[in-house]
């Protein structure tokens, strides 16, 4: 895989994060966020970005179908992440917590993710595919920008 797919994989990474604890409150835990708020955030940004690459409409159309089915994937994988916890929790306060049963959760919990940032990686290189040469260099400085602000 090139840098630039690289850097591309990484910033869908990034978004996949953003999809995933988006959903919390703050870091002083104020409480669940509702998730249209959130999306209409998310879709807000992308098309600020969108618009700075002078995408077309197919471009953004496509993009935003792909940033909408990783949200309803992010936010499905979100829920399942509180079951888990409280099944984790249930366990914790069990006398003679079941090993198998939490090793199992924990397996379970890693296969999602793992099988989410595969289509987080997908939808990277569809977008990739999707955008011009041009705009994929304008996207790769503007992601190098970032990571070296930080």
């Amino acid at each position: 895989m090139n840098t630039k797919n690289k850097i591309l994989v990484a910033g869908s990474a990034v978004l996949a994060m953003v999809l995933l604890t988006g959903f919390r409150g703050g870091s002083m835990g104020c409480g669940a966020r509702d998730p249209e708020r959130v999306k209409q955030m998310v879709t807000w940004k992308l098309d600020d970005r969108l618009e700075g690459l002078k995408a077309t409409d197919a471009q953004k159309q496509s993009i935003h179908g792909l940033k909408d089915s990783l949200f309803e994937d992010g936010k499905r994988l979100f829920e399942e992440q509180k079951g888990a916890r409280a099944e984790l929790l249930d366990q914790w306060e069990s006398p003679t917590p079941d090993a198998r049963a939490v090793h199992a959760l924990v397996d379970a919990r890693l296969d999602a993710v793992r099988a989410f940032a595969h289509k987080v990686t997908d939808a990277a290189l569809e977008a990739h595919r999707i955008l011009t040469p041009e705009q994929r260099q304008q996207v790769t400085a503007e992601v190098r920008e970032h990571l070296n602000a930080r």
